[in-house]
């Protein structure tokens, strides 16, 4: 009997091990399931910021989290939001996005995109490691809805012996800016004609600055309505002097067949111009040798404010939640954010501001214009608002609306999208 009861127990024995082995073998790396979560993203195809994401980036994360891979695609900006409108209505949409901050009021009200701060349990402990600034712009209400990925605004760019030559000194206040742009346009020695602004759009983007810094507004405070704001004095004055520069044929770069901005820069073609970090690495890259120099913002009546960039990188509600959610760890940590740095990104987690490569990147100017720098209107009708303001300025250049008559208008528009 106690011989049956040994050989029992050696069975059992064996059936356990055997079955330990496998279950081991079920859950061991090499035998999980491989998981590819789809990154969408605005990194320009050509960029050094692709190339760091492609070739540093995804090659360091996929080592860190076997099993998990990524499959990164570039889009053009725009293109990028409109195949995330398209996207969501067919359920075809990627697991996480890098998104401009001015999206994610839109993509929330949509109802596509993950409360972070909800599900995600250790929320808490990752956004404390990123600057709070670029943590509000994911808060949409009460949620957050993205994690802050970079940060950016712009700086006066001034070509150094384009201002010399024109004895032009770099302008401090509004009032110097215009007449700076107005001397430093014209006909070179070459006979080329030269523009003292170069401005690539018509957009938010590009005219609030010139809004917030004449005093204008967009909105009230509680963005919910714009007559009296959008239309005001203050804001007529500021588009109603952009146009009259442009009409001078002293500002230009928006048109079709305009010189690049880069290029127009770099040959002495465009003397002054606004811009954010990555312009750095451009002309480091495009035009080495040239001798420029950066100021803020010039000031006006509402003082010196550029406007507030960024991105955020956002996980949608299809996502493989728990790999997207490690890649949204990853990009935002100390090191992806000093790689990107090297490329003209300013981080926003905090220890990678802290680090030496960081430090040494040029980056001071930017911090400091960002202390006064405004966000677009944080709600989910910017990009129909946007998209109206270029309408309306392009109205006025034409000369088919007067910029009261212009702005008085969309306004209007502006009240019904900010009701919907």
């Amino acid at each position: 009997m106690n011989e049956k009861k040994k050989i029992l127990a050696i069975m059992l024995a064996v059936v356990l091990l055997s079955l330990s082995a496998i279950a081991a073998g079920a859950m061991s790396p090499e035998n999980q399931e491989e998981i590819t979560i789809d990154f969408w993203h605005h990194y320009s195809a050509q960029s050094a910021e692709n190339e760091t994401l492609v070739n540093v980036l995804i090659p360091k994360f996929e080592s860190e989290n076997p099993g998990i891979k990524v499959n990164a695609v570039s889009h053009e900006w725009a293109e990028l939001h409109n195949k995330i409108l398209i996207s969501a209505g067919t359920g075809s949409l990627p697991d996480v996005a890098r998104c401009d901050i001015a999206w994610l009021p839109e993509f929330q009200k949509m109802g596509v995109l993950v409360a972070l701060d909800q599900e995600m349990s250790d929320f808490t402990g990752v956004s404390g490691k990123l600057l709070e600034s670029a943590m509000s712009t994911a808060k949409i209400q009460d949620h957050y809805y993205g994690l802050g990925l970079n940060t950016n605004t712009k700086i006066l760019f001034y070509n150094e012996k384009m201002l010399k030559d024109a004895g032009v000194a770099v302008p401090a206040t509004m009032d110097e800016l215009i007449s700076a742009i107005k001397a430093l346009s014209g006909t070179n020695a070459d006979g080329q004609q030269v523009w003292g602004w170069n401005e690539p759009g018509l957009y938010g983007w590009n005219l609030c600055p010139f809004i917030w810094s004449f005093g204008g507004s967009l909105t009230n405070e509680d963005q919910t309505i714009a007559t009296g704001y959008i239309n005001s004095p203050a804001t007529v004055k500021a588009i109603d002097t952009f146009v009259s520069l442009y009409k001078e044929g002293a500002l230009t770069g928006f048109n079709s067949g305009d010189i690049p901005m880069t290029d127009g820069f770099g040959t002495n073609r465009y003397a002054m111009m606004l811009e954010g970090p990555w312009k750095i690495a451009e002309l480091q890259g495009a035009y080495p040798d040239l001798a420029y120099g950066t100021a803020p913002m010039p000031a006006g009546e509402g003082g010196s404010v550029s406007v507030l960039g960024g991105e955020d990188i956002a996980m949608f509600n299809t996502a493989k939640k728990e790999a997207a959610w490690k890649f949204m760890q990853f990009m935002t940590g100390e090191f992806a954010q000093v790689e990107m740095a090297k490329c003209g990104q300013i981080p926003v987690n905090q220890s990678a501001l802290e680090d030496a490569t960081v430090k040494n990147a040029a980056f001071a100017p930017f911090l400091e214009a960002i202390k006064t720098a405004k966000a677009r209107p944080t709600v989910a009708a910017w990009s129909e608002m946007d998209n109206e303001l270029n309408v309306a300025v392009t109205a006025i250049i034409n000369g088919e609306k007067t910029t009261q008559q212009a702005l008085d208008d969309l306004a209007g528009v502006w009240d019904q999208l900010l009701t919907q």
